[in-house]
């Protein structure tokens, strides 16, 4: 019966505005203001949790404290997008997860500086490598407000 299966195409475009709450309110709000990236601290488990949350997501405890953390850190995984998708950059582009420096969890977004090709990639990224954080001059308060950027060295 397989071959009486029809296939439909729907196209979505959908806007919507939405809360950030106040959490995450504070921490693009921070990155406007002063270009640093804060965390918030679990006094359950004592990680600082990057991006912030308002509880924890081992101990489901609210979280307390906002805490700053470095704008250096380390490559947790990573890929490269060669296919393009609606609304984000033109392809290759490379997306990684990066724990900052005083953080205990990682935070996703892009890195940058790089010529991608899908023969380079070996060369230049791997889990491991240190990276930094630099700050867009026309910030929106959104995640691409900051990026990543390898450490020479």
């Amino acid at each position: 019966m397989m071959e009486n299966l029809k296939i439909m195409e729907e196209k979505w475009d959908i806007t919507y505005q939405h809360s950030l709450g106040e959490t995450a309110a504070h921490f693009y709000q921070t990155i406007i203001d002063q270009e640093k990236i804060l965390g918030r601290k679990c006094d359950c488990c004592n990680r600082v949790l990057v991006a912030p949350r308002a509880y924890c997501d081992r101990c489901f405890e609210n979280t307390s404290d906002w805490v700053e953390v470095g704008l250096e850190g380390t490559v947790e995984m990573f890929t490269v997008v060669y296919q393009g998708f609606k609304g984000l950059p033109d392809p290759p582009y490379c997306i990684a997860y990066v724990t900052l420096d005083g953080a205990d969890t990682a935070i996703l977004n892009y890195i940058k500086g790089i010529e991608w090709t899908q023969d380079n990639v070996a060369q230049n990224i791997k889990v491991g490598d240190r990276v930094k954080v630099k700050f867009s001059d026309r910030k929106e308060g959104r995640i691409t407000d900051f990026w990543f950027e390898k450490v020479n060295g």
